[in-house]
């Protein structure tokens, strides 16, 4: 098998993330201001379950299927690959109907012991979305083990497109009947989108399966080995990983009784405790999630092309996937949440006009949160190269440390009136801190990678410095003549440009990597021109 670089990889699922989360923000801004935060809290409540149970069900398969198949393929046995896969259909299969059956028929229960009984009818309608998911996994993780990620960000895309609209359709139809109803009808978009993923995901494999068994037919070598050893091996590498993703969405779903209970119990309602989770989790909580699909790509594309290079015993090109990819996490993750720092209480205000008071009672949420972005994103990438050399027990060792110090800090925190629901946020800071500086160490530890200072950390902090500043500069000259929202567009889109530029004049990006993007030559020519 040739040598794959991650980046073109990375850059397909990326975009098809950005995509996605646009789409995201046109299903939450006007979900929110719809159902309001009495609404998005009942919401909140049942998709941090829902997430909880999906990752169970699918967060360690797909990176074994990816790390078995792209194992195999790097010593040309496509059959024993494509074997690897139908087992790996079989087993998320059984694994979707369980999970849709505990949430669906133990709604009621579940919601209960989070404290927000009124999220029953979410529940029941997002349900059933953990039937289909564990499916169309199967097929990512095996079209992501042969680094072919095309697949994978198409029914993603189709997914999110079937959620939005189908979710805004049943919640705008369902608001008449009170805002339970209408939060079941949002939660309701899940289940729509994961049958559109499916659909998709099995389209193109059935497009592509003659090539697919074209690979299969010429593998000169067949193996013999039982699916009862294949399911052994997907159990010993899904497991940690399983555990590992599972720590926050646990911390997360236990966030909602700490947060609720400690609220209460410092003299807020049932009702200001339930908003101003919303706040938290509905309203400032999606920021921060957009970044985090671009270094997901990153850490996705990562672990084939590390557990290839490892299995060929390339140590070299391993340590040059890994040492590109922290960069890229620095890249994405430093500018996004210095902007989201620098621009916080605007932001809100733009996106949540309808709710204003909500919307400047989140932005110091948004401001605490955003800055554990520059955690998770090295968090996230660097999980994906412990995961590729077969270290996945440390990252879930790493990021359990993490979470015991997120609990502790947000009971603490949380039960301070006047700080009240920004100590869970600073818990889920000191969380990803923790967690990135161990997994940092460990990367070192394991694969031999250096990072170069200068290249990877200050090139990328000085640019992000001058963003912020050309951010917020731009954004105070343009208030009192634009308004809000075009002065915050206006200061966003400049703020994106002087970073891009600032990329480029101290090089924080080498010609050698432009190259590995999709039309990265055409890319080149067109820089060397103007710097001519």
């Amino acid at each position: 098998m040739a040598k794959k670089s991650f980046v073109q990889g990375a850059v397909i699922l990326g975009i098809a993330g950005i995509i996605i989360k646009v789409l995201g923000a046109f299903f939450r801004i006007p979900l929110a201001n719809l159902i309001g935060e009495e609404g998005m809290g009942y919401y909140q409540t049942a998709y941090p379950i829902y997430v909880l149970f999906l990752t169970l069900a699918t967060a360690g398969i797909p990176i074994a299927i990816s790390r078995m198949v792209s194992e195999r393929i790097a010593v040309d046995d496509y059959y024993e690959a494509h074997k690897v896969f139908r087992v790996s259909f079989i087993l998320l299969f059984c694994i979707g109907i369980f999970s849709a059956a505990i949430c669906f028929f133990g709604a009621e229960q579940l919601v209960g012991f989070m404290g927000n009984p009124g999220a029953r009818m979410a529940m029941m309608a997002i349900a059933p979305a953990l039937l289909f998911v564990p499916m169309q996994a199967a097929y990512r993780g095996y079209f992501q083990g042969m680094q072919n990620m095309k697949p994978t960000a198409v029914s993603q895309v189709t997914e999110q497109f079937c959620r939005v609209g189908v979710g805004l359709f049943l919640a705008y139809y369902l608001i008449s009947y009170g805002k339970q109803h209408a939060a079941a009808g949002a939660s309701f978009g899940a289940t729509a989108g994961a049958i559109g993923g499916v659909v998709t995901v099995v389209f193109i494999y059935l497009y592509m399966r003659g090539s697919l068994e074209h690979n299969i037919q010429r593998t000169k070598r067949r193996s013999t080995e039982k699916s009862s050893s294949i399911l052994a091996k997907i159990f010993i590498i899904a497991i940690p990983v399983t555990i590992g993703a599972a720590i926050m969405p646990i911390m997360n779903a236990i966030d909602v009784s700490i947060v609720m209970r400690r609220l209460q119990e410092t003299g807020w309602t049932y009702a200001q405790a339930n908003g101003m989770y919303g706040q938290l989790t509905g309203m400032a909580g999606p920021l921060i999630n957009f970044p985090q699909v671009l270094t997901q790509a990153v850490a996705m594309s990562l672990v084939p092309a590390v557990a290839a290079a490892y299995k060929q015993k390339d140590m070299h090109f391993l340590r040059e996937n890994v040492q590109t990819g922290l960069r890229m996490a620095i890249i994405i993750g430093l500018p996004c949440a210095l902007g989201l720092m620098a621009l916080s209480e605007p932001i809100m205000l733009l996106l949540y006009p309808m709710q204003r008071e909500s919307a400047l009672s989140a932005a110091p949420c948004l401001f605490i949160m955003a800055f554990g972005v520059i955690f998770l994103s090295t968090v996230q990438t660097l999980t994906g190269v412990l995961q590729g050399v077969g270290k996945q027990m440390i990252p879930v060792r790493n990021l359990f440390i993490g979470a015991l110090a997120k609990v502790v800090i947000t009971y603490t925190l949380t039960g301070v009136e006047s700080i009240n629901v920004k100590g869970a946020a600073i818990g889920t800071v000191a969380a990803y801190m923790i967690a990135a500086t161990l997994n940092v160490a460990a990367v070192k530890k394991y694969t031999g990678a250096r990072f170069d200072l200068m290249l990877t950390y200050v090139k990328p902090i000085v640019s992000t410095l001058v963003m912020a500043g050309a951010a917020v500069l731009v954004h105070r000259v343009c208030l009192g003549v634009l308004g809000n929202a075009l002065a915050t567009l206006l200061a966003v889109s400049i703020a994106g440009a002087v970073y891009c530029i600032l990329l480029f004049v101290t090089r924080s990006i080498r010609r050698e990597e432009i190259v590995n993007l999709p039309k990265g030559r055409a890319l080149l020519k067109l820089m060397d021109k103007f710097r001519k």
